[in-house]
Parts: structure tokens; C-alpha cells; sequence
């Protein structure tokens, strides 16, 4: 009993840090089911995004950038994780379950990992303007192809202006929607409350008001094109499939790409309206030469340190009960 109390409370530790991972609208819509000798992950689709997200693609990504970090921090603790997608078909949910391998020992890249974990940060403003150098760029497209996809960096001056363009026909084809717009006030939330996009509390009834009211694609868009074609990295992150065993796979080496990103000094933040815009896919799709984009990101050198978003509390999202038998469909 002691032994499995161990590895219980061991495992929640690791699920500690596997929250930081970044998510759309930073909802966190993830929860983990931690027994004896696994953690098991699974989609909150009580926090989905239908305007944002109709299909739950950001959602699964999301789920699967918390699933790297539980690699991660596992591989730093000197721990072995046998990861299985999607372990029941009959429980689409069930997104993941990671189990502690012993034998399997912690592979050294994802060890390397381990410290960039609580250093990632999503960052909005201007990045310096010191090139990234080509090895590193090399480097954060093996992240990108270890876990299955790809990630393709925007070279040319013409598709790094045709993307912007994309970027901001997004965004006014989505300010345009009164349904959006209100579900992004409605994740407009003051730090305290540990989730969604901190607005100080003060000003968050007046900026919540402004943006269910007006339409301000044009303002928005015009200074994400900017920050698309001012990035010392703009790049598209993609898959060959589009089912949600892409997406899962997307999120894991999404997450990989930003720590080692992070392991370089570099940070990101995403301009991921052409993929959220049905209609604009297709053409950035073609931009970057064909198969299914999933995260448009931007990197580069920040300029200066920013708090982390905030977090819920751990026991929100976790289902701790060490002595819960496993599941016969995940052996």
C-alpha cells in the first residue's frame, strides 16, 4: 500500500507541472485521473470553445501539450512513461493514459526538456529583432517530427506577407460574429480566478462590454499582421491527418517545439485565425505546401520577462484515488 501511495503522490506531481502547458483561451480543458501507476487524461469538453473551436481540434491540442509536459517531467524525474492514445474507442474522452515504466528508464531529450516546463510563457508583444539561427530552427523541427507532424518556418518575405494577409481576413471574419465575440468575453476573466484571459478586475465589466459590442476586426487585425510579418519566426505546425489522433499528436509536439524553443531563449504565442476560419485553411494549407495546418506560430527573443498565466488549483482538474483498479480496455 505505502509503495502505491508513493507512486500516487509522485504522479500527481508530475500532473503539477503538466498543467502549465498552454491551451486556447487558456481554459485548461483537461482533467487526470491519477491511479496506483498511471495517469489517465481526458478531455473537459465542459470547457470547450464551439465558436472558437466547433470540432474540440484546440481543445485535443491542448490536451495534448499537457500530455508532453507529463512526459517531460516525468523524463526529469528519472522516470519511465508508456503513453497510449485513445485507449477505449467507446470513450472518445479518454484522450490518453501514461503509465509508469521502469524498465523503459527516461529518454534523455525529453529530460532536457524538463526545466523549460515553468520557463514557456505565451508571449503577445513585439519580439527583439536578433535572427534565429538556422540550427536552432532545425532543431525545433525534429521536436516537431519525433512526435509525428511537421513544422514548416516561413522563409520568403512574400509567405510570411501572404499569411499576415490570412491572419488578418481572420480575424475580421471572426469579429464580425456577435456569437464569437461573445464567447471571448465570456472567458474575459480577472487572475484570481485562475483560468481564461486575465483582464485587471476593475476594467474587466467595461472590456467585456466592448467586446461582446463592437466590432473591431479591422483595428486587431491590422496589428497581427504586423506581429506575423515582424516575427523573427512566423511557421505553420501541421499533420498529415486531421482526425483527433492528429490533433493529439499535434499538441505533443506543439509543446515540444515550445520547450525546446524555451530551451534556446526563445518564447512563441499563435496567430492561429487562418485555422480557425474553415474557409482560410485550405489557403495556408497551400502556402506551405499541402497536408492539415494546426498551429500557427510566431517566436523569436523577448524582450523583457512576463508573469505566466495564471492556473487553477490542481485539485480542480485531478481525480485522485490510488486505489482505483485499471481499466481492462487500456491493458
Amino acid at each position: 500500500m505505502i509503495d502505491e501511495l508513493d507512486s500516487a503522490a509522485r504522479l500527481l506531481a508530475l500532473v503539477r507541472r503538466a498543467v502549465l502547458a498552454p491551451s486556447s483561451h487558456n481554459t485548461q480543458p483537461w482533467i487526470f485521473r491519477i491511479s496506483e501507476s498511471a495517469v489517465d487524461v481526458y478531455a473537459d469538453r465542459t470547457r470547450a470553445l464551439p465558436a472558437n473551436d466547433p470540432q474540440d481540434r484546440e481543445l485535443t491540442i491542448s490536451c495534448g501539450c499537457a500530455l508532453m509536459n507529463l512526459r517531460v517531467a516525468a523524463a526529469g524525474d528519472g522516470l519511465g512513461l508508456q503513453v497510449r492514445g485513445f485507449p477505449d474507442p467507446g470513450q472518445p474522452d479518454w484522450l490518453a493514459r501514461a503509465a509508469l515504466a521502469p524498465e523503459s528508464g527516461a529518454p534523455p531529450v525529453e529530460a532536457r526538456l524538463a526545466p523549460s516546463i515553468e520557463r514557456r510563457r505565451t508571449y503577445r508583444k513585439r519580439f527583439d529583432a536578433r535572427a534565429v539561427d538556422s540550427v536552432i530552427l532545425d532543431r525545433l523541427v525534429e521536436a516537431a517530427s519525433a512526435e509525428g507532424a511537421w513544422l514548416r518556418p516561413l522563409l520568403t518575405d512574400e509567405a510570411r506577407h501572404q499569411a499576415g494577409a490570412l491572419v488578418a481576413e481572420g480575424d475580421a471574419l471572426q469579429w464580425a460574429d456577435p456569437v464569437w465575440r461573445r464567447e471571448l468575453a465570456a472567458w474575459m476573466h480577472p487572475r484570481r480566478r485562475g483560468d481564461g484571459l486575465s483582464v485587471p478586475a476593475l476594467a474587466l465589466p467595461v472590456a467585456q462590454l466592448v467586446v461582446r459590442s463592437f466590432d473591431m476586426g479591422g483595428g486587431v487585425g491590422a496589428k497581427d499582421r504586423e506581429l506575423a510579418e515582424h516575427s523573427p519566426v512566423l511557421a505553420v505546425l501541421g499533420t498529415e491527418g486531421d482526425g483527433p489522433g492528429d490533433w493529439l499528436a499535434a499538441g505533443q509536439a506543439l509543446q515540444g517545439v515550445l520547450l525546446t524553443a524555451c530551451l534556446h531563449g526563445l518564447q512563441a504565442s499563435y496567430l492561429n485565425q487562418p485555422i480557425q476560419v474553415a474557409t482560410l485553411r485550405p489557403r495556408l494549407a497551400e502556402l506551405v505546401g499541402g497536408g492539415c495546418p494546426q498551429i500557427l506560430l510566431r517566436l523569436g527573443y523577448p524582450v523583457e520577462e512576463i508573469a505566466a498565466s495564471p492556473r487553477r488549483d490542481v485539485a480542480a482538474v485531478v481525480e485522485h484515488d490510488p486505489l482505483r483498479q485499471s481499466s481492462p480496455t487500456a491493458e
